[in-house]
């Protein structure tokens, strides 16, 4: 049995024990020999795929996206009471002289039905003899029968108005003015209170006290405000009156 040893250093090459590096199999007929990987960073356009923007790296829209269409218009008037313009958009307002006539004719529509109703209650004949006004009338012992023309007569006027202009925005003589009555902030049909209040600041000083004196106030204050054309009644309900297509 031999005892020798194999000498250092260098094995030989056919030496089992030494390890050789895998070689990649030779291609395949037909197949392109494989090629480096690409170095990571971004794509060649500047951009990483899905950027939102465009090649510039500015605007999303550079890069071919067409802009978005601009939002339509509000569905409302105006951009709301105290800011830019209320009347923007909305129907030009209604024209003094139309507005004298429909009130004229709303006037007379309340009126003539009273003037019927007020005969039993002998209004014509008190007024010719005492002269009396409203406020007479209170304080008549014998006035109980024009107290309760005068009450008929407010409730008549201000109801007639409020639920006209709460229904559509027109009493009957604006509608044939073909006018109607709106909210400042939108232009849309006054709710039923401020249709009230409208009402109320509009016939009850003339119904109480200042029969010539309010509505001339009223007529005047329409004629010179600047640039809705509003009368106390419009100021403390918000609203204008405009023309109507119908």
């Amino acid at each position: 049995m031999s005892t020798d040893q194999p000498p250092s250093g260098q094995p030989p090459e056919e030496d089992p024990f030494l390890k050789r590096p895998q070689e990649p199999p030779p291609p395949s007929a037909g197949q392109p020999p494989p090629s480096d990987p690409p170095p990571p960073g971004p794509p060649p356009g500047g951009q990483p795929p899905g950027s939102p923007y465009g090649p510039s790296g500015g605007s999303p829209y550079d890069g071919g996206m067409p802009p978005p269409p601009p939002p339509p218009y509000g569905s409302g008037y105006g951009s709301g009471y105290g800011g830019t313009d209320p009347l923007s958009g909305m129907p030009p307002l209604a024209e003094s002289g139309k507005r004298i006539i429909a009130r004229i004719i709303d006037w007379l529509i309340i009126a003539i039905p009273l003037a019927i109703i007020g005969i039993p209650f002998d209004i014509y004949q008190r007024a010719t003899e005492d002269g009396s006004d409203f406020g007479d009338t209170v304080n008549s012992l014998n006035g109980g029968s024009q107290l309760i023309f005068q009450l008929i007569t407010i409730v008549a006027y201000v109801a007639y108005d409020t639920v006209m202009v709460a229904k559509n925005g027109q009493t009957l003589g604006k509608k044939w003015m073909k006018l109607r009555v709106a909210m400042l902030n939108d232009g849309s049909t006054p709710p039923m209170s401020q249709s009230l209040l409208r009402a109320i600041v509009l016939w009850l000083p003339a119904l109480i006290c200042c029969a010539c004196l309010w509505p001339l106030l009223l007529l005047i204050l329409i004629l010179v405000d600047k640039p809705y054309k509003q009368g106390l009644h419009d100021k403390a309900a918000k609203t204008v009156v405009v023309s109507a297509a119908r």
